[in-house]
């Protein structure tokens, strides 16, 4: 849906959803009607996720999710993908003092194990650095696949099955998530895609079970904290039933 201003009661901060989790998408078409090059939506795009993490952090939302780099990216031509990893990278070495000033804890989701060495680097240092920061926890999806994720666990709960560590019997759906990238992490209670695209994209397929969906056709590097409360105010006019009456 298009974005147009939220009328009627303010956002409520006691009804506000724990985990709110992004498919940041949009950014090669924003550059491309500006006849740009697609890294330069990418390196808007990070000015966006600068303001909507410092937005969700003054909010009061607990974790925050952003899609960054799927699975799929990786076939992306080479020089994109390098820039994309270059941007990462500066992402995450620039936001570290934001990062311990704002109490965030960061945490990565996804192959961390196929990101370039310099890269894993710096993400390491990040996470050690914000580990014990308690007011938000925030989630980069990179080299997140929801399939690759959910075949991993099976393979996982296989070999412990295997090694007469678990029965069949103890297969349960706690036990499947406790497998999960996300293990230990409240299901997102909110997901929003930019762009106008009606779709997942293999993303938190397990997790989003009984997910709230919003759509904005607004693309990600025009993505504004006034829209981020508005869809928030949207979430809160909901009724979550959870498949009861």
């Amino acid at each position: 849906m298009k974005y147009s201003p939220e009328q009627g009661s303010p956002l409520s901060p006691e009804a506000l959803p724990v985990h709110v989790a992004i498919i940041m998408d949009g950014n090669g078409r924003w550059a491309k009607k500006r006849l740009m090059n697609r890294v330069k939506g990418h390196e808007q795009g990070t000015q966006t996720v600068r303001s909507i993490v410092t937005a969700a952090r003054e909010l009061g939302i607990g974790m925050l999710t952003l899609y960054a780099f799927s699975t799929e990216n990786w076939s992306r031509p080479k020089l994109e993908v390098k820039a994309l990893m270059m941007l990462l990278k500066k992402f995450i070495v620039s936001e570290r003092e934001e990062f311990l000033k704002n109490q965030i804890r960061v945490n990565i989701i996804g192959q961390k194990h196929r990101l370039p060495p310099d890269v894993q680097r710096e993400v390491d240092i990040t996470v050690a650095l914000t580990e014990n920061n308690d007011k938000m926890v925030l989630n980069l999806a990179l080299s997140y696949g929801s399939r690759e994720e959910i075949t991993t666990a099976v393979k996982q709960i296989a070999r412990k099955i295997e090694s007469k560590e678990l029965d069949l019997e103890q297969i349960t759906q706690d036990l499947i998530s406790n497998h999960l990238y996300t293990t230990k992490m409240p299901d997102p209670d909110l997901i929003i895609r930019t762009s106008g695209e009606y779709r997942l994209s293999n993303f938190l397929l397990w997790q989003a079970a009984y997910s709230e969906i919003y759509i904005s056709d607004t693309l990600w590097p025009d993505f504004s904290k006034d829209e981020f409360i508005d869809i928030l105010k949207n979430y809160q006019q909901r009724e979550r039933r959870y498949g009861k009456v």
